[in-house]
């Protein structure tokens, strides 16, 4: 009798997908991430302009990635110096794995949390303001908006903190605060990212 496999089973070792970390103190270390619908990691390309955008501010920041995915974004900063970062996924396998990249990176700067984005934000407020927020949700859920406006709540955001932002390019763009700069934006194939300043 033939066996079907569940498409998002965690159990199959070759629906892995593996990227690497580009700078920092963990260049060239690979992460593994589970095979999730939705489940985008940011390019190398992409990830290394971004990195660029924020080399004058990663240093010591407190980070918030929060639809952590791959960790691509969160383990990406802490490699660049960031002090620490706070990682949200509501995927089960997907969180797994991030707390597995986390500890075979041997880091405690990393902190893997299990939740609903937004739901998340609307209860949660961190010890000291987030310097540096990374936003890349699913392109198919309409999730951004609701991130934006809950970024809002007292307490969220550093004065002067970045929000990187990533969308389909065909998608319009969330409406951001009125205190929100549009610092960067760029284009790489299907990807539109843009960077914030939030005074």
């Amino acid at each position: 009798m033939k066996r079907h496999h569940h498409p998002t089973s965690p159990s199959r070792k070759e629906a892995l997908g593996q990227l690497r970390i580009i700078g920092g103190q963990w260049r060239g270390h690979k992460l593994h991430f589970a095979d999730v619908e939705g489940l985008r990691p940011t390019g190398d390309r992409v990830r290394e302009t971004l990195f660029n955008w924020l080399a004058p501010v990663i240093s010591g920041a407190h980070c918030l990635d929060l639809f952590a995915g791959s960790g691509a974004l969160g383990f990406e900063a802490l490699s660049r110096g960031a002090d620490h970062a706070i990682l949200v996924e509501k995927d089960t396998a997907a969180t797994a794995l991030l707390k597995q990249n986390g500890a075979l990176l041997k880091t405690e700067r990393a902190q893997v949390i299990q939740a609903n984005a937004s739901q998340w934000l609307n209860t949660f407020t961190p010890e000291k303001p987030f310097d540096v927020v990374f936003l890349d949700p699913p392109f198919a859920a309409d999730l951004l908006q609701p991130c934006c406006d809950l970024l809002q709540r007292p307490g969220l955001l550093s004065k002067n903190s970045l929000v990187y932002i990533e969308a389909d390019r065909h998608q319009s763009p969330p409406i951001t605060p009125p205190t929100w700069d549009l610092f960067r934006e760029k284009t790489a194939g299907q990807v539109c990212y843009r960077l914030f300043r939030c005074d």
